[in-house]
């Protein structure tokens, strides 16, 4: 939709009262999500309804000698605080179910965490993406929702990986998937990975779970097409295939079409996969190159009268998992934990990944579709961290924020160094 002036001013207009006065619906939001979790008392609903606005409104570090600085509890309680456990999943998911529109996908993506010392329980070699290599530190696998019609991920779960002799990486992530199964499925049957999960021991286990799997193959995977056709008469086995798939070169005659645009064209077809012994609905997708040479990507769904499209849109929105990972990292202090325990960790990973979630919901999906602007965390950290310091002149000084010849002046001191300012 084209936006004209008036658009824009109204779309500015609107920008401009949801900074302002949707700050007063953290705590709104918070508690409501709380309301819907059993075994909270008092004490522990105003500490975390305090922690998540901490985390969207600390600039720099955010670590218990930050949380004291600017908190209203010492370091110590913080510690303690940490220690105890919360129901992030469940919080989460409430949070899910209110604010995004309907339509997900669960999305599971381990990410390296940086962490010196020999310590801290989990810390090893992991893979760093950014780095493209291993690296010494911790890791945590994230789970997410990802909202399919908004284009955006809600996190919903971080687990630190943790070195055992007992069971391999694969089955440790599996586990995880399995142990949240109930609280999963009350969002989405659908669960996205990328390729390095497109193996038969995962896919085997997420489909014993109720679960479909949703990732890419290798290139060069090993498949075959189906036999369709009236029995042989042949003593034996009936017939199951008719030849293996060439994948550069597929048999246009057995995949349909599916799309096709300026820079790929998109076929899809149920074939045999060799290395994860079963069917698997194929989305064969050959991207274009300028130079002549076609290269080409195949994307499954376990799930085989799921439609090819929407095998390809799940998949393809499953890179916002990486955007919450980038925002948490910059903004809300996802590797300042300065903590040893496993416990602490969990709850500072799960803590700042959840206060995303908010500042989504509050600053970002409050707007109609249509007028939302680029979700920029950057801005509301800004705008957070300058409603802190406000408040704190305004109890200093006894200034009055609710006068009207102060409402000017505090809107522009809110969006001081925002990058719409």
């Amino acid at each position: 939709m084209s936006l004209t002036i008036s658009n824009l001013v109204v779309l500015s207009q609107a920008i401009q009262v949801m900074i302002i006065r949707e700050q007063n619906l953290y705590k709104e939001l918070i508690f409501n999500m709380l309301n819907k979790l059993s075994k909270i008392n008092q004490w522990r609903r105003s500490f975390i309804g305090e922690i998540l606005i901490l985390f969207l409104s600390i600039r720099g570090k955010i670590n218990f000698l930050q949380l004291a600085r600017y908190g209203n509890f010492s370091e110590q309680r913080y510690r303690q605080q940490f220690e105890k456990s919360f129901d992030f999943l469940n919080f989460n998911k409430e949070l899910v179910l209110s604010s995004g529109s309907g339509r997900y996908a669960i999305a599971f993506d381990p990410s390296y965490i940086s962490k010196s010392g020999k310590k801290t329980p989990g810390v090893g070699w992991y893979w760093s993406g950014c780095a493209n290599s291993t690296k010494w530190g911790l890791e945590i696998g994230g789970i997410a929702a990802i909202d399919i019609d908004n284009h955006t991920a809600f996190h919903l779960d971080a687990v630190q990986t943790l070195n055992t002799s007992e069971q391999n990486l694969t089955d440790w992530y599996a586990q995880i998937i399995y142990d949240r199964t109930d609280s999963l499925a009350a969002i989405s049957n659908y669960l996205v990975a990328d390729a390095w999960f497109s193996k038969k021991p995962f896919t085997d286990k997420v489909v014993s779970f109720g679960m479909h799997l949703i990732s890419r193959l290798r290139d060069d995977a090993n498949l075959r097409y189906l036999y369709k056709g009236p029995p042989t008469g042949k003593r034996g086995r009936h017939k199951q295939y008719i030849g293996k798939v060439i994948n550069n070169d597929i048999d246009k005659q057995y995949f349909g079409f599916v799309c096709e645009d300026e820079h790929s064209k998109v076929y899809a077809a149920e074939v045999y996969s060799v290395a994860l012994k079963r069917n698997v609905m194929l989305v064969h997708v050959t991207n274009l190159k300028a130079k002549g040479k076609d290269v080409y990507k195949l994307y499954f769904s376990t799930d085989v009268n799921m439609k090819p499209a929407d095998v390809l849109l799940y998949y393809r929105n499953r890179f916002q998992i990486e955007f919450l990972y980038r925002d948490a990292k910059q903004h809300t202090g996802l590797i300042d934990a300065q903590a040893r325990s496993e416990n602490k960790l969990n709850f500072h990973f799960n803590a700042s990944l959840t206060a995303i979630n908010l500042a989504k919901a509050i600053h970002w999906l409050s707007i109609p579709k249509q007028l939302r602007p680029a979700f920029s965390m950057s801005d509301i950290k800004t705008m957070n961290h300058n409603i802190l310091m406000l408040n704190r002149f305004f109890s200093v000084f006894g200034i009055s924020p609710h006068l009207l010849k102060n409402q000017n002046d505090i809107k522009e001191l809110i969006c001081y160094g925002t990058i719409a300012a």
